[in-house]
């Protein structure tokens, strides 16, 4: 019989540095193995480890099948009463992505950790253990109740919702944007198109029509200040609208609202008047994965900038 004294954190193993060594070459590549993680995890006395071994990779390499594995993961372990949370060992290139999507089918009260790794595990000096060591304290703790999905890194906890990371090696590697938390619920998101492109001096149309040409059934522009662009940007994005794909406009400056503030013909007052909508506050990777989760559920255009525009 459990002891109910005692709390069952489920360990979800993915890959990422934290489980990288290097290669003759010198590369990183993800080698331990995830049974090494509960063996040598420092955990509190009342809490026993339950290991679920999921994948081996670099985080770069996810696509929206990976995405879907893991949020399908932690699913599965909040099924069972038993457990009181979970933790996911993930590569830093692509956590804010995958965090955003548990985020947004994270509907229950127990807590869902990431964490990660800036130095492998064979470095003289690896923060995995740590950052493993500081999760699982935190998917245990009763005050971690009802705050969705965290990150936690480098002494560091910040929401999933509008988590960034900020800095290539820093042991402090993530920060977070204020971002309101709703619930979609959960739905596969693989073979949703959505990609992101990027707006600069003089961009063209070429990268815009070419995803459309490709399939994409949304798109978000990373605009220039506050959401701004040029007149052939607006005429591409009209052109998209009409053709039924969904358009959010975020921003490529790391702080602040983004705003249909300018206009003249290409700023973000014309990109929504092409039909485009704002992204309020996410930046631009998480707003993709927040689109391609509407999309699929195939939400109304009408709540879609509604969930964008949430404060």
């Amino acid at each position: 019989m459990r002891d109910v004294a005692t709390k069952t954190i489920v360990v979800v193993t993915t890959g990422g540095t934290i489980a990288g060594t290097a290669s003759p070459d010198g590369a990183i590549h993800p080698t331990v193995d995830g049974s090494a993680f509960i063996a040598n995890a420092k955990a509190p006395a009342d809490v026993d480890l339950r290991l679920h071994d999921l994948m081996s990779t670099d985080s770069a390499r996810m696509s929206f099948v990976e995405m879907d594995s893991i949020a399908a993961a932690v699913a599965t372990a909040m099924a069972e009463e038993s457990t009181d949370g979970v933790v996911i060992l993930h590569g830093t290139d692509t956590m804010q992505e995958t965090a955003m999507l548990v985020d947004l089918q994270h509907d229950d009260p127990r807590p869902v950790v990431f964490t990660g790794a800036q130095r492998p595990a064979d470095h003289n000096e690896p923060d995995g253990p740590g950052n493993l060591t500081a999760a699982i304290a935190l998917a245990a703790d009763v005050d971690s109740r009802g705050r969705g999905v965290l990150i936690s890194f480098g002494d560091e906890v910040v929401p999933a919702r509008g988590a960034r990371k900020v800095h290539t090696t820093d042991l402090r590697g993530f920060e977070g944007a204020a971002a309101a938390r709703k619930v979609l619920g959960r739905c596969s998101i693989a073979g949703t198109r959505v990609d992101i492109v990027t707006l600069y001096p003089g961009v063209d149309a070429t990268a815009i029509d070419a995803y459309v040409a490709a399939g994409a059934s949304g798109l978000v522009l990373e605009a220039m200040g506050s959401g701004n662009a040029n007149p052939t940007v607006v005429d591409a994005v009209r052109r998209s609208v009409a053709a039924g794909v969904t358009v959010v406009v975020t921003s490529r400056v790391h702080e602040g609202p983004v705003a249909a503030t300018y206009g003249g013909g290409g700023g973000g007052v014309d990109l929504v008047a092409a039909g485009a909508l704002v992204s309020t506050n996410l930046r631009a990777s998480q707003s993709r994965i927040l689109l391609a989760a509407l999309l699929a559920h195939k939400t109304p255009q009408a709540d879609i900038a509604d969930w964008f525009s949430a404060r």
